[in-house]
This record gives structure tokens, sequence and C-alpha cells, in this order.
């Protein structure tokens, strides 16, 4: 069941273990009630009593169909989630010994991920014995991040993770303009990260 992970979060009938709760809502008058009275007005309407605020003095709670509440819950939950702004992270690949040319063109679309309001995540790809060159990644990528001062802040300096020597770059404040409604993204990101030379 989709509800199964809200469940056990609050305390239904006679789970609650105070002496009184205090109840609200529309179905009752909303107002402090013992509990083998608020089990009964919950029995009355059919429905269960459920306690939304433990740590009250007393205990508040409501009087509702439980599997209702937790739809409702859930749906709030989704609605929240929903409204979070969601951030890419787009990935530019570099060899070892990029030259010039291809290093602008991927710093262009690099500074257009940014004024989109992604993360750029640049990465050197150490193939075989290139791995000797790791010193000359770790420049490239330096430069790189100077090169983005204006539209970028670092998150994490050069790491070297294997095959991968990677740095990761966040819009800085201002940079990021609103979001294309078209998809122009969609072909520079693989232009931008898409390497003539495989992965091994």
């Amino acid at each position: 069941m989709k509800n199964d992970n809200l469940k056990g979060q609050h305390r239904i009938n006679e789970q609650i273990r105070a002496k009184e709760v205090r109840i609200v809502g529309d179905e009752v008058e909303s107002k402090v009630y013992p509990i083998a009275q608020a089990l009964k007005l919950a029995e009355e309407h059919e429905a269960d009593l459920v306690e939304i605020s433990p740590n009250a003095q007393p205990p508040v709670c409501r009087i509702i169909d439980y599997s209702k509440f937790l739809y409702q819950l859930k749906k709030r939950q989704k609605e929240q989630k929903a409204k979070q702004v969601k951030v890419n992270v787009k990935e530019i690949r570099f060899g070892p010994q990029t030259d010039d040319h291809d290093y602008n063109f991927k710093l262009k679309h690099a500074k257009g991920f940014l004024e989109d309001g992604d993360k750029v995540r640049a990465y050197v790809f150490f193939k075989g014995r290139s791995i000797l060159f790791k010193e000359q990644g770790e420049v490239l990528l330096l430069r790189f991040a100077n090169d983005l001062e204006d539209y970028a802040k670092v998150d994490q300096m050069p790491v070297l993770e294997g095959k991968r020597m990677t740095i990761q770059l966040s819009p800085k404040k201002g940079v990021a303009s609103k979001k294309s409604t078209t998809p122009k993204n969609a072909e520079s990101s693989a232009a931008a990260s898409t390497p003539s030379d495989e992965e091994e």
C-alpha cells in the first residue's frame, strides 16, 4: 500500500495513552474530553480517533476516517514535493589534453546551463596511461572554475575518483534566468558531455 510508510506515525483509537484529549474539527464540539468519551464519539461517527498533536497538553485529536486522513496527508506531501524547485546537474567531460577549441565550446555550454539554474559537474576522464596527466586535469578543472567565476561558485574542488577527476559548480544568485519553456538544453547537454572516445 502507498500509505504504509505513513502508518505508525500517529496513534489511533486504543493506542492513545492520554487520560484526556482535545478534539478539534467540524464533526464535534472542539473541547477536552476524557479518552473513553472521545473513543465513544469516534465510534458514534463510525470513524477513528487520530492523535495529530501528541506533544500538546492535552494531546490534540481529530475524529476522521484514518484511511482518508492518510490519503490527504500523502496528497499534501506530494503537492509540497511538486512545489520544490528541481535542480538538474549537467555533466561536461574533458580529456586530460583538451584543445582550446573544444574547451571554449564546453565552457559556452556550461555558461548556458548555469544561466538556466542548473548545476554543472565537470570531469576529466583518464583513459589508460593518461592517468599520468592527473595534474594537467586538475589545472584544467581549476581553469574552468576560474573562467566561470562570474557565473558559478565552486561546491567541490577537484577530486579524483577512480579514473575521473571531478569538480562541481552551482549557479551564483542572480545569474540564473527563468527556465526556458522549450527543452533547448537537451541537445547541448549531449554535445557538451558526449565524448569522442568511449569510457572504459
